[in-house]
């Protein structure tokens, strides 16, 4: 299984752009909030050298280009936020978690309005920036629904656990240190378990699929191309 540099280009670069803004965002607006941890340890950047993780954000796309998997899927180093030194620590942890979902929004909408340039463009290389606004459109709003699952530590759980009753959101909170645990467990043990009894357990994709398809058409006929 051949994976060409073209490839590459129209994959891994929208990627890391997608994952490096949504973490730089993180970043910038817990550091207007009043904690300075991200931007003392240089993460309130948007360079890519400082928030990349050797396997999620290279190793893994690569090895599911090379796989034919048919979704992309990645992650760079999480920003740390020290949430007791945000002014308003509650309400604060919200907007912090909207910050990066948002900008992967904003990143989509940008590269759906991009789509009317391709006119202007050569042939040659109207397509590779054709590939790329594509991509882009598709991994910002897959990271953007993926991440607003209400599961500690993504970034819906969290908006979760600040807009819930302080019990519940507590009680919520609690299972972040098992997120990622539940996450396997239900995009990926549970559909295997169902398939071994002929049931289609793989409910949380279909919602997923299902949710990133209505926004990418949302946001082709708010951009005048569909």
């Amino acid at each position: 299984m051949n994976i060409s540099l073209y490839d590459l280009s129209v994959w891994v670069l929208p990627l890391i752009i997608a994952i490096t803004f949504h973490e730089a965002a993180h970043g910038f607006v817990a550091h207007a909030l009043g904690d300075n941890t991200a931007f003392d340890r240089g993460r309130v950047s948007f360079n890519p050298l400082v928030h990349i993780d050797p396997f999620g954000t290279l190793i893994l796309p690569a090895m599911l280009l090379l796989a034919h998997s048919p979704f992309l899927f990645g992650y760079a180093k999480p920003v740390p936020v020290n949430f007791r030194a945000l002014r308003n620590p509650r309400i604060d942890m919200v907007w912090v978690a909207l910050a990066g979902p948002a900008t992967n929004i904003a990143l989509a909408l940008a590269a759906a309005l991009a789509f009317h340039i391709l006119g202007f463009l050569p042939a040659n290389a109207a397509q590779w920036v054709a590939d790329n606004l594509k991509n882009t459109l598709l991994i910002n709003v897959v990271l953007a629904v993926f991440n607003m699952l209400p599961i500690p530590p993504l970034d819906g759980g969290r908006v979760a656990v600040g807009l819930l009753p302080r019990a519940l959101g507590a009680s919520l909170a609690r299972l972040e240190p098992f997120g990622m645990l539940i996450l396997i467990g239900i995009l990926i043990l549970l559909p295997l378990a169902g398939s071994q009894f002929g049931l289609n357990l793989d409910i949380i994709s279909t919602i997923l699929q299902t949710m990133t398809g209505y926004v990418i058409q949302l946001l082709l006929v708010v951009t005048g191309n569909a």
